[in-house]
């Protein structure tokens, strides 16, 4: 792949998790590459050698084309910068690849492949690899507050990794929580599907709830944190529970969905009763809270309907939930009584 982009564009580096995924031996398919050349010569380059550009990231210093049927792009060097609320970045091109590498945002994904064979690493992020660290570039603050999604990439990277993130980067996290506001739902929906359906995916849910990003993109969830469900089904707290549930699901992002938001609504509606709390009817307005959640975070009208399907009928025997909900009971106490606990 290197040799043929190389071809069209040179000087070219591979860049960023591509490099990372050669290192750790894992299979590439994203390919991401990097040159001091400007975003129209790379236009014309592409264009010269009969290939169709893909120019939606132009003017942010990216050109995409196909090569060998992957579609692999070209950003000229660049530092970005998101001002204020602005959700648009601003972009300076630079001259040196040092500068490019030192404005991503760990350090493992900080890493470049020139000819082919020699991997530049200026941040060690190669260690960090080896050590199953996620390390910001630099100052951790900084590079969060460059691009606030990185607090949401640095937990979808240790779902998918089963990375542990450093403690400098966890503080400027919990310190810049609220900065995730700056950001378009679409991009946390990205990467929130990815954490999801990550092999470690409670290492991702519990880092959210750990540096409070919890509170500002699913409030409702952020409630669960802590809460003791004062329940005879329950020895876990209801965060816990959910946890559990969303880990022992099949990493299908609707069902890890519909795990995720299946007992949100229970602070909602608890009872109290002389020796334990029940939660009736919260299948019923957990459904209409999923409904919500997913116009909030602008999902397909079809993943709407199957997740707020999924959350109503989640203590149905019949229901792809209730064998991971059961599980995640207290031992011996599956189900749930009607007239008891939290059916209707």
């Amino acid at each position: 792949m290197y040799a043929a982009v190389s071809a069209i564009i040179n000087p070219v580096y591979l860049v960023g998790g591509s490099v990372r995924d050669v290192v750790m031996g894992r299979p590439c398919y994203d390919y991401d590459f990097t040159t001091p050349v400007d975003p129209d010569r790379i236009e014309e380059l592409v264009r010269e050698v009969g290939r169709r550009p893909y120019l939606l990231g132009k003017r942010f210093g990216t050109v995409g084309f196909k090569v060998a049927g992957h579609l692999v792009e070209v950003t000229t060097f660049r530092a970005e910068t998101y001002e204020g609320d602005s959700r648009q970045p601003s972009v300076e091109f630079l001259a040196k690849l040092e500068g490019d590498l030192g404005r991503r945002d760990f350090t493992m994904n900080a890493l470049a492949l020139h000819d082919g064979r020699a991997i530049i690493d200026l941040f060690g992020g190669r260690a960090d690899i080896e050590a199953r660290i996620i390390r910001a570039v630099g100052n951790p603050r900084e590079r969060i507050k460059e691009d606030p999604l990185r607090m949401l990439r640095a937990a979808r990277f240790a779902s998918q990794l089963g990375f542990a993130v450093e403690p400098e980067t966890v503080s400027a996290m919990e310190r810049y929580a609220h900065h995730i506001l700056h950001v378009a739902r679409e991009r946390w929906v990205t990467e929130l599907d990815k954490l999801l359906v990550g092999d470690d995916v409670a290492a991702g849910l519990n880092l959210l709830a750990e540096t409070h990003l919890l509170r500002y993109l699913l409030p409702e969830l952020a409630l669960q944190v802590g809460y003791d469900q004062n329940s005879h089904y329950h020895d876990r707290t209801l965060w816990e529970h959910t946890v559990a549930v969303v880990t022992a699901t099949p990493p299908d992002i609707t069902l890890r969905w519909a795990a995720l938001l299946h007992d949100v609504a229970k602070p909602f509606v608890r009872t109290e009763k002389s020796d334990r709390s029940t939660y009736v009817k919260h299948d019923v307005l957990g459904a209409e809270i999923a409904e919500r959640t997913g116009l909030y975070l602008k999902w397909s009208t079809a993943r709407r309907r199957e997740v707020r399907e999924l959350v109503r009928d989640h203590m149905l025997d019949t229901s792809p939930l209730k064998q991971a909900d059961d599980a995640a009971k207290a031992p011996g106490r599956t189900g749930a009584h009607p007239a008891v606990d939290e059916a209707p």
